[in-house]
């Protein structure tokens, strides 16, 4: 069973799961029922939660828009991260989204890789991240598919944010740490969480 990471905690992938090489990092949502009886239903608009990868250079920062793996680019140059596809509305059970990770390909010039969520068209649907329910994202071990940790966010505390950090992977010496953040933040788009880091 895996690590249920507190905000702000980090592990050792070395430590926890040794030799490990491929990784799937898991993003999944539902969103929060309004209450008020079963019409109410009828007038919801979906969520879609759009999770990327930031390749960040050993200053923290984003060298190129080849650096980010979205739906709009779901293979990195190195091959080492591939985003499987986008889901427009976190319908399902388990990852709603999933991002595959080989470590040993990544570029010695990244050293950390930053998982993003943002709510996509938030701002003009009126949506953040208070009216989503039960997100998480979670790690696996790809060679025996052995969860390593998962970060679960409570949608309470996350009024009027849009964009969300939920993890960091960093390069600390030859090894990796991950870090569960859970960061939120308002912004209108990827665009606005990349200028973050730029």
């Amino acid at each position: 069973m895996g690590i249920n990471l507190q905000k702000g905690q980090r592990i050792s992938l070395k430590k926890e799961a040794p030799k490990l090489e491929q990784l799937m990092c898991g993003l999944g949502w539902d969103v929060a029922k309004k209450k008020g009886g079963f019409l109410s239903g009828l007038f919801t608009t979906d969520f879609d939660l759009d999770a990327s990868v930031l390749c960040l250079n050993q200053d923290g920062k984003i060298k190129s828009n080849s650096e980010i793996v979205f739906f709009g680019n779901l293979r990195h140059y190195s091959d080492a991260i591939n985003h499987m596809g986008d889901n427009l509305t976190g319908a399902g059970e388990g990852d709603d989204e999933q991002i595959l990770v080989k470590l040993p390909l990544i570029p010695k010039n990244i050293h950390k890789l930053v998982f993003v969520v943002n709510i996509y068209n938030a701002l003009e649907r009126n949506q953040d991240f208070s009216q989503v329910e039960n997100a998480f994202v979670r790690l696996v071990n790809l060679s025996n598919n052995q969860e390593i940790a998962r970060y679960t966010l409570s949608g309470n505390g996350y009024q009027g944010k849009t964009g969300m950090v939920m993890a960091e992977i960093a390069r600390v010496d030859d090894d990796w740490e991950m870090t569960a953040k859970g960061e939120g933040f308002q912004v209108k788009s990827l665009g606005d969480v990349m200028k973050l880091y730029s």
